[in-house]
C-alpha cells in the first residue's frame, strides 16, 4: 500500500509501515527525526497523491480537553486568538478526515472534536500495546476496523502527563509509542 502518515516529524509510524513492505511517507512542516521517505510540508497539499491509507496525527493544542482553561474570560487578554485558533485546528482536522483516500485514521486525545464533530470510534490506551502508561487516544476511522490490543500490561502510570515543563515537551508527549505504530502497520495492512 501507498501510505501517508501525516502531521509525523518522528518517523515511528510511517517506519512500522515500511518494514512491513509498504511505500510509507511521513509528512509535516517539521524534519524527520529518523532518515526515511519524508515529506517536508504542508499536508493538505499532498492529500490527492493517491494514498490508500492514510494516518493522521493533527496537533491538538488547540482541540485536546486540557487546554479548554485558557478559554476561560481571565485569559483573553494572554491569548487573544484562542477561539480563531481552536477553529482553525477543527477546519485542519476536517480536512484531514474528508481527504480523498480510502483508508482513514485520525487520532487526537479526547477533545472537542467528540462535540464539533462526532465521538470517535475507539479509545486506546499505550498499556494495551505492550506499555506501562496511560494516555487516551481518540481514533476516528473511515473504512479501518478497531485496532485489537495486542499486548496488555500493568503498571499504568502517568508519565507523559507528568513531563516537566519544557520546550521540547510538546515533542515528547506527542510521538506515537511504538506498540501502537506496529498494531496500526500489522492490522491495517
Amino acid at each position: 500500500m501507498k501510505v501517508l502518515v501525516a502531521c509525523e516529524f518522528s518517523g515511528i509510524v510511517r517506519d512500522a509501515f515500511a518494514k512491513r513492505g509498504h511505500d510509507a511517507w511521513s509528512c509535516d512542516l517539521l524534519p524527520t527525526e529518523i532518515p526515511g521517505q519524508h515529506i517536508q510540508d504542508d499536508v493538505l497539499k499532498h492529500l490527492d497523491d493517491e494514498w490508500d491509507l492514510m494516518i493522521a496525527h493533527p496537533p491538538c493544542t488547540y482541540l485536546t480537553i486540557s487546554a479548554n482553561k485558557w478559554y476561560k474570560p481571565e485569559f483573553k487578554d494572554r491569548f487573544p486568538n484562542r477561539q480563531q485558533d481552536r477553529y482553525k485546528a477543527i477546519v485542519f482536522f476536517m480536512e484531514l478526515m474528508n481527504a480523498p483516500i480510502v483508508k482513514i485514521a485520525v487520532e487526537n486525545p479526547v477533545g472537542i472534536m467528540s462535540s464539533c464533530y462526532r465521538k470517535p470510534n475507539q479509545i486506546i490506551q499505550p498499556w494495551m500495546f505492550g506499555h506501562g502508561e496511560t494516555k487516551a487516544t481518540c481514533l476516528w476511522l473511515k473504512r479501518l476496523p478497531l485496532l485489537k490490543p495486542t499486548n496488555i500490561v500493568s503498571g499504568r502510570e502517568q508519565k507523559l502527563h507528568k513531563l516537566s515543563p519544557s520546550k521540547n515537551r510538546w515533542k515528547l508527549r506527542s510521538k506515537t509509542f511504538q506498540g501502537i505504530a506496529n498494531a496500526m502497520a500489522e492490522q491495517w495492512s
